[in-house]
């Protein structure tokens, strides 16, 4: 065998996967601009639609002037080049507004999910040092209760029904608007529309011109392993997916339409469902709150070309019970990122799609946020079944011995390092973090370690295993927990899966399997007797679960990954 080092000697200019790119498309130039001068740049025709939020439509003219406002609305407020800004929303048309105004005026967004608890947002607003927060009317409660011990000094009050059209803002207003309580009139708070009408009072320019390295958006680690850690990311990070993407998922133009239903909080959500289909002058449907059980009508309502989504996502489209009548014929695109799609589940996606005269298949992705999201991507002929894919053009990968560190062989499963430029700046004020994270090689190139484990084929396809961390030691054998939920979500009576290891007294670790039914499954001991003797058939002895539970739902994550640390601490407690 021989490593992957040793293949690139042979033409140092040539890697394994260059052989997938269009001619001259294998590497990038990020452009040295601000996010917000990029959107600019790249929008060509302006009167094309760039947001729908509920049918209410807005084009890319009125967009660049609501941006416009808004920036001058920050800086009567005294936002200054540098200051934190934290936007505390899902997604509506005021959040995006906010983020591209934000980095208009060289300032940084510090994107916070709207249902974090109390104590999370405070932490997050003490730790970025943010001095103004945008947010949903849901939290000001919790906004109220910890402003003083921030150093917060304005909070603008957004409701989801201020971009709604006027029947169903009246409908929002007389249901769920009715529960919500509204902040009195104070120094503190102010609401959105009194906002925005400061900046149209606000007659200086407020276009800041800023470098591709310099700081933009703050995001946050899933939290599923580990500490949650605020992730700094640069104007280059950002804008240089767009430069990938074009590329890898060509052919997006002015006429296409992203389901964006992927939270604006989360690097997939911002950046692949908003900022791409944004700079590439498609529309951006925006989904504030994803209800499964409506996704029909979602589909129809808007019937869209490019659906980004994670597994869970799919997983709804696949369950959903009123999919027969909907038709998928216009999808070009569709995305699977933010978590791995199992074999299993892919090969039923894409008979799904195949069912609704869909003529694509799923593209799956592999990242993290500290790459800005997405390193890989099954597209251009590297769709190869169980693959996450190529790296995007300019990105590199490595695969190494997680004890040694030296560089594994063509097919041998290691941690897997990632170079190029979406690679994070770092994480907050946290250098040991930082360094722990990212290397500089010899040649003074900069290497992630992500914590997760793969393998790259003789053709240069990424394979991936699972997270590092969540590799069990069971009588001195590796076992990886996802190796064992792909065998389980082969049983036709398997909707979803969870391994987790728990403590033995001589074997070190065992599997213990969470398992969801298909809903037309009943769940009695047949069917799980039947699950168990398949396993006992598929999985090596030192591999089987030693506990099968079944539930109805497992836990999720905030972003919708399984949440293993809550099986995990659940388990403890039982």
């Amino acid at each position: 065998m021989k490593s992957l080092a040793s293949l690139f000697r042979k033409n140092k200019k040539e890697k394994l996967w260059d052989k997938y790119y269009p001619k001259d498309k294998d590497n990038i130039t990020v452009p040295n601009m601000s996010i917000y001068e990029y959107l600019e740049k790249e929008v060509k025709e302006r009167n094309s639609i760039a947001i729908n939020y509920f049918n209410y439509k807005i084009s890319y003219t009125d967009l660049f002037k609501e941006i416009d406002i808004c920036a001058k609305a920050l800086r009567s407020q005294g936002i200054r080049p540098g200051d934190v800004v934290t936007i505390l929303m899902p997604n509506t048309p005021e959040a995006v507004i906010s983020f591209y105004a934000i980095n208009k005026i060289g300032a940084i967004a510090n994107m916070v999910h709207p249902l974090s608890a109390e104590e999370e947002i405070k932490h997050s607003l003490i730790s970025t040092k943010s001095v103004l927060v945008i947010t949903i009317n849901l939290a000001y409660e919790k906004i109220q209760s910890i402003l003083k011990q921030t150093g917060v000094y304005k909070v603008v009050i957004v409701s989801a029904s201020d971009s709604m059209p006027k029947l169903l803002k009246l409908g929002y207003n007389l249901t769920q608007g009715r529960k919500i309580l509204s902040p009195k009139k104070s120094e503190e708070f102010i609401y959105w529309h009194e906002f925005m009408e400061k900046g149209k009072r606000y007659y200086e320019d407020v276009l800041v011109k800023t470098t591709k390295d310099q700081d933009a958006v703050i995001l946050h680690s899933g939290g599923t392993t580990g500490t949650p850690k605020n992730i700094v990311l640069t104007n280059g990070n950002v804008n240089a997916i767009i430069e990938q993407v074009k590329i890898m998922v060509p052919n997006i133009t002015a006429d296409d339409k992203m389901l964006s239903i992927l939270p604006l909080f989360h690097c997939f959500g911002l950046v692949v469902c908003i900022h791409c289909p944004l700079c590439l002058n498609a529309t951006a449907i925006l989904i504030p709150q994803f209800d499964a059980k409506r996704f029909d009508k979602l589909l129809v309502k808007y019937n869209p070309t490019v659906l980004p989504g994670v597994p869970t996502l799919f997983e709804a489209l696949v369950s959903n019970p009123h999919m027969d009548k909907v038709n998928l014929a216009k999808l070009k695109y569709v995305i699977s990122g933010g978590d791995t799609l199992p074999p299993a589940k892919n090969e039923m996606v894409n008979k799904f799609l195949q069912e609704h005269n869909c003529n694509t298949h799923v593209i799956q992705g592999y990242g993290m946020t500290e790459t800005t999201g997405p390193v890989t991507l099954s597209s251009l002929g590297a769709d190869v079944s169980g693959s996450v894919g190529i790296p995007l053009p300019g990105n590199d990968l490595k695969i190494i011995d997680p004890d040694t560190k030296e560089e594994c062989e063509i097919g041998q499963t290691g941690e897997i390092c990632v170079s190029g430029p979406t690679v994070m700046k770092g994480y907050l004020d946290n250098i040991k973090e930082t360094n722990e994270m990212l290397e500089k090689d010899k040649k003074g190139k900069i290497w992630i370690h992500t914590g997760d484990l793969g393998y790259i084929n003789e053709n240069g396809i990424l394979f991936f295993a699972q997270r590092l961390k969540r590799m069990l030691i069971v009588s001195g054998y590796n076992v990886y927990p996802s190796h064992i939920e792909d065998v389980i979500l082969k049983h036709p009576y398997v909707l979803n899966c969870g391994v987790i290891g728990v403590p033995h007294p001589y074997k070190v670790q065992i599997p213990k399997a969470y398992i969801v039914l298909n809903p037309d499954v009943k769940d009695c001991a047949k069917v799980r007797n039947e699950i168990k003797e398949y396993c006992e058939k598929n999985l090596a002895r030192y591999m089987l679960p030693k506990e099968y539970v079944y539930r109805e739902s497992l836990p999720k994550t905030m972003i919708g990954k399984v949440n293993y640390r809550e099986l995990e601490e659940e388990n403890k407690s039982h």
